[in-house]
């Protein structure tokens, strides 16, 4: 394919970019380990015990549940979403630390029921290769390898060498169908990277999941950008957007504090929902892991007290316990 014809967001050299009009990097952000793990020291890292189901009231929920609809969050981006004959796992980490081997930042929430305790899965979501959402660990180890894959560019191949015999990579707009649900592959505002070779050398994006006339956006990490209205304008409206609130506030190494091109802060995440015309959000990637220098309980303060600036009910932000199951039904009812 001639560059003419490839969409904007291919580059001539095999790498990716965001969509066109996007926020740019502030070349003023000058990252440290340094300056991070001394100010990560200084969070009070106290769990409320209203954060966290105990594992076995999640797995009697799950039990409980299982003819039904339903959503349960296992920890930062990932869920399970069942829909009629199809359950759906997004981004699935299960180690303790999200890097490669022993490394990366460790969770200070566990996972809300092991690899193992999974139901089975049929469709497996992956929106980038970031170590906080594609674990390889976690793939090599997952029971359930007839699951058909979807994922980004470039990203087939963790799926290929590890046993799964149906992966399907997707550039934006593409769709798969699973039963009765059509997932459609959409842009973010993101960026790609596992070592210090391959930056943005795969896909990143998000998942649009129709099911049953109900339409439900799962965000890839992202920042927020002028490309949420026009999603808004060809896929509106969403009943229900799952969206990142959490690691937004880099300062002082960013010059400005609480924003990010590439994490949505509370208020954009909700923002993001109004472009959308989503009729109600579900904050995520928040209270597992240390990833920024916000204290680790306050996006979903946030996310709730803001809600009404953006159009949304405080019951229409949505925030779940880790290891919280419920039924799609009531998650989409009226408050």
């Amino acid at each position: 394919m001639s560059m003419e014809t490839k969409p904007y967001h291919h580059l001539p050299d095999g790498t990716f970019r965001n969509p066109e009009g996007s926020p740019k990097r502030d070349m003023k952000f000058n990252w440290s380990y340094k300056i991070f793990n001394k100010e990560k020291k200084k969070l009070n890292m106290t769990v409320p015990k209203d954060h966290v189901i105990e594992k076995n009231e999640v797995i009697k929920s799950l039990q409980d549940n299982k003819n039904n609809d339903y959503i349960l969050w296992i920890g930062h981006a990932t869920f399970l979403i069942k829909l009629g004959n199809t359950t759906i796992i997004t981004d699935p980490v299960f180690e303790n630390n999200m890097g490669p081997l022993i490394f990366g930042p460790k969770r200070f929430t566990d996972p809300a029921i092991n690899l193992n305790e999974l139901p089975n899965i049929d469709l497996f979501l992956l929106t980038h290769n970031h170590y906080d959402h594609l674990s390889t660990r976690t793939i090599q180890r997952f029971p359930y390898k007839k699951a058909k894959v979807a994922t980004a560019l470039k990203l087939g191949k963790y799926f290929s060498k590890n046993g799964f015999n149906d992966v399907n990579e997707l550039d934006w707009y593409d769709e798969v169908k699973i039963n009765d649900v059509k997932i459609t592959f959409l842009p973010a505002v993101h960026w790609s990277k596992r070592s210090l070779w391959d930056t943005n050398k795969t896909l990143w994006g998000s998942f649009l999941i129709e099911y049953k006339g109900k339409k439900f956006f799962f965000a890839c990490d992202t920042g927020y950008g002028s490309i949420y209205k026009e999603l808004g304008a060809k896929y509106g409206p969403i009943d229900l957007t799952f969206i990142n609130i959490g690691a937004y506030n880099f300062f002082p190494m960013a010059p400005i504090k609480d924003k990010s091109i590439y994490h949505t802060n509370p208020e954009e995440a909700l923002n993001i929902g109004q472009d959308l015309k989503s009729k109600k959000v579900l904050g995520m990637h928040w209270g597992t892991v240390v990833l920024s220098l916000e204290p680790i309980m306050e996006p979903r303060k946030r996310f709730k007290n803001s809600s009404n600036q953006y159009g949304y009910h405080q019951d229409d932000a949505i925030i779940f316990k880790i290891g919280q199951v419920e039924t799609l039904e009531k998650v989409l009812s009226k408050f």
